[in-house]
């Protein structure tokens, strides 16, 4: 697979090998049986969780709202918005990528 050009202070090639089988998987069922092996119930949620508070957040949802509608803590909201602002931008990549399929698909 190709070498990511991104400087991450994360990688390692145990990641690479990991991000490398995920881009293998082909379908919505493939994700949910390796996932379902590699994480634990509560690390699944907890990601799912942090994608839809990303995605509450980039709609204007205001802190009280996005813990009413996730049940997610405040220092989870917190971290999300701090990694929209000025992380990596991996929410935003997905979360762009996310709204043009559902734009399309209108």
């Amino acid at each position: 697979m190709k070498k990511i050009t991104y400087n991450s202070k994360l990688v390692t090639d145990f990641l690479d090998e990991l991000f490398d089988a995920i881009l293998l998987l082909k379908d919505r069922e493939e994700c949910y049986r390796f996932f379902e092996d590699i994480c634990t119930i509560k690390e699944l949620q907890a990601i799912s969780q942090r994608l839809q508070v990303a995605k509450l957040l980039r709609a204007d949802k205001t802190y009280h709202e996005v813990e009413k509608i996730t049940g997610a803590s405040t220092a989870t909201i917190s971290r999300v918005n701090k990694c929209l602002l000025y992380g990596a931008d991996g929410y935003n990549i997905i979360l762009d990528r996310i709204d043009k399929m559902e734009g399309e698909s209108k």
